[in-house]
C-alpha cells in the first residue's frame, strides 16, 4: 500500500484534486480537518479534552462544540490555539497511524492518502511514502478564494502571508502539482502519477 500526504495552501484546489482521484483510482482518502471534526463530536475522546481546556461556553444548545465559538477563542490567542491543535492534532495522528494498519492488514487498498494543511509541520513525513504539493500562484490563489468565498483581497493576503511559503512546501516535498491549469492537466499529472499503483 502506498501512503500519500497531499498538502497545499488556501485557494490551490487541493478538494478538486482529492475528488479527480476519489472518481477514478482504488484511493482511500482521509482528510484531516473532516477527522478532527468528526472526533470532536460528543462522545468522542477529544470531545472532552476539548471542553475541559476551554469551558462550556464553547458548546451549542445540543452539546456539539460551537465552532465558531472555538474559532474566536483560538484565533484572538496563539497560547490557546496551540492548546488546542495540542489535542487535536496528535489524536488524528493516531487515529491515521492505526486506520493505515488496518487497511494494510485487509488489503483492498492500494494507494492511501491524507490530505492535511500542516502534514510537513505535524511530522506525517515519517508516515508518508511521498509526499505532495499542490501549487497555485498567488494571484490565481487568490482570485480564486475571492470568487469561490467572497471576503476582500486584504483578507486573503494575510491569510496567505499566515501560511508557509512556496520554497518551505517545495523544500519538504517530494512531487510539485502546479493545478493552475485546466482540470484536464491535473488530471492526467495525477494519471502519471498514479497509474502503477491502482
Amino acid at each position: 500500500m502506498r501512503i500519500i500526504g497531499i498538502t497545499g495552501g488556501i485557494g490551490t484546489g487541493k478538494s478538486t484534486l482529492l475528488h479527480l482521484i476519489k472518481e477514478n483510482y482504488n484511493a482511500y482518502i482521509v482528510e484531516t480537518d473532516t477527522l478532527a471534526h468528526s472526533m470532536m463530536m460528543p462522545g468522542e475522546p477529544i470531545y472532552e479534552q476539548i471542553v475541559s481546556a476551554f469551558g462550556t461556553e464553547i458548546l451549542g444548545e445540543d452539546g456539539t462544540i460551537d465552532r465558531g465559538s472555538l474559532g474566536v477563542l483560538v484565533f484572538n490567542s496563539e497560547e490557546a490555539l496551540k492548546r488546542l491543535n495540542g489535542i487535536v492534532h496528535p489524536a488524528v495522528k493516531e487515529y491515521i497511524i492505526k486506520d493505515i494498519g488496518k487497511k494494510n492488514t485487509e488489503g483492498n487498498t492500494a494507494v492511501y492518502i491524507i490530505e492535511a494543511a500542516l502534514l510537513i509541520e505535524d511530522g506525517y513525513k515519517a508516515i508518508c511514502d511521498e509526499l505532495w504539493y499542490v501549487y497555485v500562484k498567488k494571484e490565481e490563489r487568490i482570485r480564486r478564494l475571492l470568487a469561490g468565498r467572497g471576503g476582500t483581497l486584504e483578507k486573503w493576503e494575510r491569510v496567505i502571508a499566515n501560511q508557509s511559503s512556496d520554497t518551505y512546501y517545495r523544500e519538504n516535498c517530494d512531487v510539485v502539482i502546479d493545478n493552475g491549469g485546466d482540470l484536464e492537466k491535473t488530471a492526467n499529472i495525477i494519471k502519471g502519477l498514479l497509474s502503477k499503483s491502482t
